[in-house]
């Protein structure tokens, strides 16, 4: 983009958006500019409609009988399905299931099972929190097992890999940069060495298209409260590739991994597919509210979607660094934007501060400790206007020192 444009160009940006029709089908607080779709993504009326109809009707009436009546008990296989067509996973390898903490201790587990002969797991050291703490919580169960990080042990993630490298866990796109990763080339580095590797996509599913199948990918782990927007606390997914179903094996044989639940055997047995990756009784509410925002991925081009993901991130880019220079701000994410997912971060000094006099004026992105300003851009929802309007609020927060005031002051870590 040459030249900084003006709102003109703006609003012709706007109409000539092919995703503009998608904002309709969400719901959008009035004077808000929601640019945290990364953390929670918005409701929609599909997820309400669904989740009426599954506790009015199929809870409220149905009771008991819906399990098959209303397909409750393949729900977690078929929305998985669903997952899959989005991240490049062809049918029967995914599944919607539990956490995202708790998928990524299956499929660690699962992995070094695949590896036994080996002892070491590879991870980033800016990973988020959760898969360093799972990574941990696996090394501790595993006698001799050592966990190796990115930027503590080595620069970077594919000096660490060497043939005592059961698995490799990584963020295809990372919490606080947006910095994005070759998922074939890294793949493959794991590969050539005998190892295997785990995909966090939480910051990419619903951000950009993914092909696990293509890049021969082993498992993946992510969230659907994201860009998938399947409401707070939505289950995760998790795919492990066709090839190696036979003989995973995760720790968490609850029942309705067995092969047959219903037989009510004393010994467990996994079943023979995917669904060996589920656990318990799954929240059947909370995957209706999910299965009607995925629904809304029938309608939507991927390649569209990340076009429109690397023009509003390049536009907020650009209009930060024209219109708020001097004030401290800080890129922190690549700024080709085919190097990063849908999301933006700065850092300045007094990052909490300004987050907070943001959302006070009704742009809402999010702070991420020890100084970074993160804006997330769900391209189904967010419009080249909203980008040119919260540069503009934050602008005016820099220039008047409005963020300097003492009920901005940091209280606690979080938002």
């Amino acid at each position: 983009m040459s030249g900084t444009p003006d709102f003109v160009a703006i609003e012709a940006m706007d109409a000539a958006d092919v995703l503009r029709p998608m904002r309709d089908r969400f719901v959008l607080p009035e004077g808000l500019i929601y640019l945290d779709g990364n953390s929670l993504g918005v409701a929609s009326p599909a997820a309400f409609n669904e989740l009426a109809e599954a506790a009015k009707q199929e809870w409220g009436q149905d009771l008991i009988r819906s399990w098959n009546k209303a397909g409750w008990f393949d729900m977690p296989v078929e929305l998985g399905d669903q997952i899959g067509c989005l991240v490049g996973a062809a049918p029967g390898q995914t599944v919607v299931s539990d956490t995202t903490s708790i998928n990524i201790y299956k499929a660690l587990h699962a992995a070094m099972g695949l590896r036994s002969e080996r002892s070491v797991i590879v991870a980033e050291g800016g990973s988020f929190p959760t898969d360093l703490y799972m990574a941990e919580g696996v090394a501790s169960t595993r006698a001799g097992a050592v966990l190796r990080l990115e930027g503590v042990d080595a620069p970077s993630i594919e000096e660490l890999i060497d043939e005592s490298v059961a698995v490799v866990l990584v963020n295809h796109v990372n919490y606080k940069s947006g910095e994005l990763r070759d998922m074939a080339a890294l793949t493959k580095r794991a590969h050539e060495a005998g190892a295997l590797i785990v995909w966090d996509l939480c910051h990419t599913a619903g951000a950009l298209p993914v092909d696990l199948d293509g890049s021969n990918a082993d498992f993946a782990v992510g969230c659907t409260y994201k860009y998938l927007n399947g409401g707070p606390g939505a289950p995760a997914f998790i795919y492990v590739a066709k090839r190696h179903l036979a003989e995973a094996r995760q720790p968490l044989s609850g029942w309705w991994g067995h092969a047959r639940p219903f037989a009510f055997e004393q010994s467990y047995a996994a079943d023979a597919g995917i669904r060996r990756f589920q656990c318990g009784t799954q929240p059947i509410l909370s995957l209706r509210a999910l299965k009607g925002a995925l629904d809304i991925w029938n309608d939507v081009d991927m390649k569209a979607l990340r076009a429109k993901s690397i023009a509003l991130t390049d536009l907020f880019i650009q209009l930060v660094e024209a219109k708020c220079a001097g004030y401290g701000l800080e890129l922190e994410s690549p700024r080709d934007g085919t190097r990063r997912g849908s999301q933006v971060s700065f850092a300045h000094d007094n990052a909490y501060q300004i987050m907070q006099a943001l959302i006070e004026r009704g742009v809402i992105g999010d702070f991420r400790a020890p100084a970074t300003l993160r804006f997330g851009f769900t391209p189904l929802y967010v419009g080249f206007k909203d980008v040119w309007q919260a540069v503009e609020v934050l602008e005016d927060i820099l220039r008047t020192g409005a963020w300097k005031e003492a009920r901005f002051a940091v209280k606690s870590a979080v938002t």
